[in-house]
């Protein structure tokens, strides 16, 4: 028999009622600004203005750099991850805790880097120059930018893919017969494919996002660098207008790259079940 009194009793019962408040409450502040960029940006000015040159050109720029991004993180990130995946060799730990690092850096201090390294007085620049090559502020610089802060997403997710491959099932390959290059072409890669995508995508989203290292080591040329984030930045200067249709852009983008993230994992879940 309970001998609590009624007072303390009330208030045991009350815990769960808060809990929701306070819950209601955090899910508001977190959905509120949201849902107000959507209403703003989603008026009835949205084609107009998402068919104005400023717009039209950060698009394209955004598309055309976070594309290149994926190709470079695909052809350079997939042999590495594999590596990593593997092999054992000195140095391995350490060699992977630092390509996590840029997803930990501030973007402003990866900017600064590839600035010091890449820039026309960096490291590396007086050769580019003598080569006859200037990455910064140009497109490519956008790629690198890009690249630094969003390909360890990829390299994670696929070398997480290939530890997860049954080794058995490349050695009966290679037992039948089949190459290195075949046993990894049809067992190896197939099966890794749904971290492998969903890596993609979650680069692709920290590219499209990305800001800092973009504007330091980039600048904001419009056609040539200014992305989406970035003409939403100078869209708040001026015109309002652009800034609410790039952002409600951004929004829809993010809410999709979520829900496509989710349901690559969901059915990851299903193949390892």
């Amino acid at each position: 028999m309970d001998h609590q009194s009624p007072g303390r009793q009330m208030r045991r019962a009350g815990l769960p009622w808060a809990g929701v408040l306070l819950g209601g409450l955090f899910a508001a502040f977190l959905l509120l600004p949201t849902l107000v960029l959507l209403s703003r940006g989603l008026g009835a000015d949205f084609w107009v203005t998402l068919r104005s040159p400023a717009v039209l050109d950060a698009l394209r720029v955004s598309l055309w750099t976070t594309g290149m991004t994926l190709l470079v993180t695909v052809v350079t990130g997939t042999p590495l991850a594999y590596l990593l995946a593997r092999r054992e060799f000195p140095g391995r730990a350490l060699l992977d805790a630092l390509l996590d690092l840029p997803v930990v850096l501030p973007p402003v201090v990866a900017g600064l880097g590839l600035l010091l390294t890449f820039g026309r007085g960096g490291l590396l620049g007086p050769g580019l120059e003598l080569a006859g090559v200037s990455l910064a502020f140009s497109p490519a610089a956008v790629v690198l930018a890009q690249l630094f802060t969003a390909a360890p997403f990829y390299l994670r997710a696929a070398k997480a893919g290939f530890a997860a491959v049954d080794r058995d099932a490349e050695a009966a390959a290679l037992t039948d017969g089949a190459g290195r290059w075949a046993a990894f072409r049809f067992i190896t890669w197939p099966l890794a494919f749904p971290f492998l995508l969903e890596g993609l995508v979650l680069t692709w989203a920290r590219a499209l996002g990305e800001f800092g290292a973009t504007i330091l080591f980039a600048g904001s040329l419009q056609g040539r660098t200014r992305t989406v984030t970035l003409a939403i930045y100078g869209a708040l200067d001026s015109e309002l207008g652009p800034a609410l249709v790039l952002s409600a852009v951004m929004v829809v983008v993010a809410f999709s790259v979520l829900l496509a993230v989710r349901m690559l994992a969901a059915r990851r879940d299903r193949l390892d079940g």
